[in-house]
């Protein structure tokens, strides 16, 4: 499994934390042999970018775009080759926004992104389809209770 992570922010960022949550995250649904980039901005960055791929002027949480477009989650755990799965964006302005305002720590709201996103990237998705959105959120249940410890208060 390989994590890469870049941070354009000015905020640091536990490197180590976020490549921990990768790996729980990808054992626990067995995408073993996985590669995913991880990228942090900050709200201009962000609004770009959702602007430019989703037509929404105005920043957002986290983005994912996937390498894997058309493969069923379980045809993906069969390939028996480095699976690059695409990248995860999060603005880290946003993510310090939303958990002051959850009361919960910034590494929290990280995780919470991060995991978000992931899903995302194999597949899962909350929009335009409540059954669809059902399955997310409990799936993210699920693996936010992983290494609760890691995640902060």
């Amino acid at each position: 499994m390989q994590v890469m992570i870049q941070n354009h922010s000015r905020t640091k960022i536990d490197r180590q934390r976020v490549k921990r949550r990768v790996s729980h995250i990808f054992k626990k649904l067995g995408y073993l042999k996985s590669e995913i980039s991880i990228l942090f901005i900050d709200d201009i960055e962000m609004r770009v970018l959702n602007k430019r791929y989703r037509g929404k002027d105005k920043t957002t949480d986290v983005l994912s775009f996937s390498q894997i477009d058309g493969y069923k989650n379980s045809k993906l755990r069969t390939l028996n080759t480095e699976l690059l799965l695409g990248d995860v964006v999060i603005s880290v302005e946003t993510a310090k926004r939303q958990a002051k305002e959850r009361g919960h720590s910034f590494n929290r709201e990280v995780l919470i992104l991060l995991t978000h996103g992931i899903l995302h990237l194999l597949g899962y998705d909350h929009e335009g389809d409540r059954k669809k959105a059902v399955e997310m959120r409990r799936k993210e249940k699920e693996l936010m209770s992983l290494g609760v410890s890691e995640l902060g208060s």
